[in-house]
């Protein structure tokens, strides 16, 4: 049996606090994954004195609650607070900071490889695949980690429906969500939705060792990196910083889009990071009326140039409104079943098959 968040929702919502209300109504749930039978979530107290109040108790009742649930064979709790840190409770963990020394490249312990997603420019739908081809490569049976490196932009939040904040048991670990099968890491979990990231250079690169070196991954057989649009501070850290297995870049067929992808595979190939791959996003558009099939974008440029660097062109995906709509909705149309879905599971299926994921 199938356990879902609304289920644990309704368990939590009857967990009366010693203040007055629930967990759920006093939106004190965070982290909350749910793994087959395996239910994990941490309660995190306004105040290091409420959490006191709390103790042993509530989360005792909490993990009772959810324990019961028809299908639930595990449940982790943890408690904490928001401010400060009561004895035993686990202190905040501060994300923004400059980058610290590093004695060699990142390697999160338990990811056998790390893939990059970019592209040349914003607008081409980098995102779109990068969340896409993590739950097709899920449902390929692999172990697979979504990193969102967009740190300006974090999109994958609401294109994964997650929803919560990560929570750091010790201060310096970070626990991970997880959604449609995939592991997953924004700094959109941790800053307010609207509120704009105003950090100059340093500040992103240390955010980023923070997000590739202090996430419990768990064991991952690739680590998927949608990174922001452009040859920026983000990618010059990742490149030379991490222990990066390749890039992967997407481009629409168009010129101006060309051009700048072009310049995103000029940057790796000075920073020594191989392009396992191009792929070429809303390739064609068929009209869902009379199936007309059309180029909006122009027709070839991709495949041209993937064969001029002698690199696979790995896929080539249609403009599809229900692709937009799903994302927009938070279930990536790769976790269900019709065309698009197909073709997203074609792609992982063939990174699967060549060794790159």
């Amino acid at each position: 049996m199938t356990v879902t968040q609304a289920q644990v929702d309704a368990a939590l919502q009857q967990i009366e606090l010693p203040d007055g209300g629930t967990l759920v109504s006093r939106d004190m749930i965070r982290a909350l994954s749910i793994d087959k039978g395996t239910v994990r979530f941490v309660i995190e107290a306004p105040t290091p004195e409420l959490a006191q109040l709390m103790s042993t108790a509530v989360r005792q009742a909490a993990e009772g609650a959810v324990r019961a649930i028809p299908g639930v064979t595990d449940v982790s709790v943890v408690l904490t607070a928001h401010q400060g840190a009561p004895k035993g409770a686990a202190p905040q963990l501060k994300v923004g900071g400059h980058p610290t020394p590093q004695a060699g490249p990142i390697k999160p312990a338990g990811v056998a490889r790390i893939l990059a997603i970019a592209s040349g420019k914003g607008g081409v739908g980098k995102s779109t695949v990068s969340s896409n081809l993590a739950v097709a490569l899920a449902r390929q049976g692999r172990r697979v980690g979504l990193l969102d490196a967009d740190i300006y932009g974090p999109s994958q939040p609401r294109m994964m429906g997650a929803t919560g904040k990560p929570a750091s048991p010790d201060g310096k670990t970070i626990m991970p969500l997880k959604a449609h099968g995939v592991t997953l890491m924004s700094i959109g979990f941790m800053i307010e939705e609207g509120k704009a990231v105003v950090w100059r250079g340093p500040m992103l690169m240390g955010t980023l060792q923070q997000m590739l070196g202090q996430v419990e991954w768990g064991e991952l057989d690739v680590l998927i990196v949608d990174l922001p649009p452009g040859t920026g501070d983000v990618q010059l850290t990742l490149c030379q910083k991490s222990d990066l297995s390749g890039a992967l870049v997407v481009s629409t067929p168009q010129d101006v889009a060309l051009i700048d992808a072009r310049k995103a595979i000029d940057m790796f190939a000075t920073l020594k990071t191989p392009v396992l791959g191009l792929i070429e996003n809303m390739s064609t558009y068929v009209c869902p009326n009379c199936g007309h099939e059309s180029h909006i974008f122009g027709h070839g440029g991709v495949a041209a140039e993937a064969e001029k660097m002698g690199v696979p062109l790995l896929g080539q995906l249609p403009i599809d409104l229900d692709t937009r709509l799903a994302g927009d909705a938070g279930t990536p149309i790769a976790a269900g079943d019709g065309p698009m879905a197909d073709a997203y599971a074609q792609l992982a299926e063939g990174l699967v098959k060549g060794g790159i994921a």
